[in-house]
């Protein structure tokens, strides 16, 4: 196979990772995977194809998830060839997801226009699913991410991020058409996707719920090196006492691990401080910090303080090797300099958190780049909370990605979500995916604002991923009986006698 198609194809997915920061180059993208679509066309074989699909997710990973090497290497303390290394194969094994898309629909005997805004459609999105949960899953950089700022953004409180994936995909495939002369098509399909994410859009799925909810996100800006140096203990939390004692808000929330030390370690005077504080307000103090039970398993948790009475989150969702050993993998631990890198896993149907008047959906981390992890709270939960330490990915393209994916669950869920960092992005964003208040990364300093609690069940909380995985299996499964079918009857057709 010709350099020139490898080429483009991996250049095409490097250039569409500016369409998940946080700039709102949508259209970057689409134009992104219409390219690729495209080469697919002109593809001799099943196998170039592959190659091609494949090339363009080395590019999409390599440059979008290029954060991988930061945390394993400047943080992780992994030799910089071993940690190079390791990144290089975890992005090229994402990239296989785009080669098996590339090959099975090169395997589908369909008409281009079939092809291009139905097939190649639902084989995205069933690899984006299926990449969401194998080996844990990493949804990291779903197609639909990076519409948050587009009319397609109104299909995700029906069909969630992979619904918004596939009408970006099949918008993709219109552009290919509208290149190739097919204007009527390609043009009547555009209008139809973004004409019904708009008129989505405009429906309000959720209503409000109690009175707005004075609020403070603590953004302690504690360099990650230093953060578990037993010196600097005191210091840390001496930042996040002065930070939260700055605010007059009801709701408190700080960091993953803002407590860098298991609960019961701390001095038991410093966490009254904060539950007196909190009570001034008949408020409460949300932070984060390991627990130990048992005297052996221990958990990434966020622990409540104050008026409410004392309740607990602990993580469900662990990231593999930075967080758990998977089996078989108890040597990286040797190589590896991660403090508390072998966490419990928590129950995956834990109860929202009653606190400050609200029912508080909390995740920790990279939990909700899965939507249907975030809807077990729900509907009971009325506010959503993210709390994350993404200062292990440094200056990176990750807090801004990071973002992105928590925009999407708010307008996933019609909730509002609260995201409190130590280095950024910590934010507000309404139920509608709007950041309407932000700090600065790596500065230290209280995000304050008045939020709304709401109530209500989306279509997307209701059924989660279901339909969409329904749909565009029925897609495949539809356009390979038509061509077995097809098959058959030009088989029957050679075997008539002259």
């Amino acid at each position: 196979m010709r350099v020139g198609p490898l080429a483009a194809a991996f250049a095409a997915g490097a250039i569409s990772v500016a369409g998940f920061g946080d700039r709102p180059l949508d259209v970057v993208p689409l134009a992104a995977l219409a390219a690729l679509a495209w080469l697919w066309l002109r593809a001799g074989t099943a196998r170039e194809a592959a190659r091609l699909g494949f090339t363009f997710g080395a590019g999409l990973f390599l440059v979008g998830v290029s954060w991988v090497y930061v945390s394993l290497h400047d943080f992780g303390m992994m030799p910089a060839p071993l940690a190079a290394a390791a990144t290089l194969l975890f992005c090229l094994g994402l990239a296989l997801v785009p080669a098996a898309v590339g090959y099975a629909q090169a395997r589908l005997p369909v008409t281009e226009p079939l092809r291009l805004l139905l097939v190649v459609p639902a084989l995205w999105t069933l690899g984006e699913w299926f990449r969401g949960w194998i080996f844990t899953g990493f949804p990291w950089l779903s197609l639909g991410y990076s519409q948050v700022d587009g009319p397609f953004a109104g299909l995700a409180p029906v069909l969630g991020v992979f619904g918004v994936s596939f009408a970006a995909a099949a918008a993709a495939g219109a552009l290919v058409l509208l290149a190739r002369g097919r204007r009527l098509v390609a043009v009547g399909v555009l209008a139809a996707l973004a004409g019904a994410g708009t008129a989505l859009r405009g429906i309000e799925w959720t209503s409000p719920r109690g009175e707005p909810l004075a609020v403070a996100l603590l953004q302690g800006n504690i360099p990650q090196e230093m953060k578990f140096v037993p010196g600097r203990f005191a210091a840390t939390l001496e930042t996040y006492a002065r930070l939260a004692e700055r605010s007059q808000a009801r709701l408190v929330v700080l960091p993953e691990t803002a407590i860098p030390r298991f609960l019961h370690e701390v001095d038991p005077a410093y966490l009254d401080r904060l539950e007196r504080l909190a009570r001034s307000r008949d408020g409460d103090v949300l932070t984060g910090v390991p627990v130990l039970e048992g005297g052996r398993r221990y958990y990434n948790a966020v622990v409540s303080l104050g008026t409410a009475p004392s309740q607990a989150y602990a993580k469900s969702h662990l990231v593999p090797f930075g967080e758990f050993v998977p089996p078989g993998f108890g040597w990286i631990v040797a190589v590896l300099r991660i403090p508390l890198s072998d966490f419990a896993r928590g129950g995956a149907a834990q109860a929202p958190l009653r606190v400050a008047g609200q029912r508080v959906a909390v995740n920790i981390c990279y939990e909700d780049a899965f939507g249907e992890e975030i809807i077990r709270q729900l509907p009971e939960a009325t506010l959503l909370v993210n709390v994350s330490n993404v200062a292990w990915f440094g200056d990176s393209l990750a807090p801004a990605q990071h973002l992105r994916i928590s925009r999407m669950r708010s307008i996933e869920t019609g909730r509002t979500m609260l995201r409190a960092t130590n280095t950024g992005v910590t934010a507000i964003v309404d139920p509608r995916g709007a950041v309407v208040g932000r700090l600065p990364s790596f500065t230290e300093g209280v995000l304050e604002g008045r939020v709304q609690g709401y109530a209500g069940t989306t279509p997307y909380v209701a059924a989660g991923n279901v339909p969409v995985v329904l749909a565009s299996l029925g897609v495949i499964a539809a356009a390979a009986l038509a061509g077995r079918r097809r098959a058959q009857k030009s088989s029957a057709g050679a075997d008539l006698p002259a």
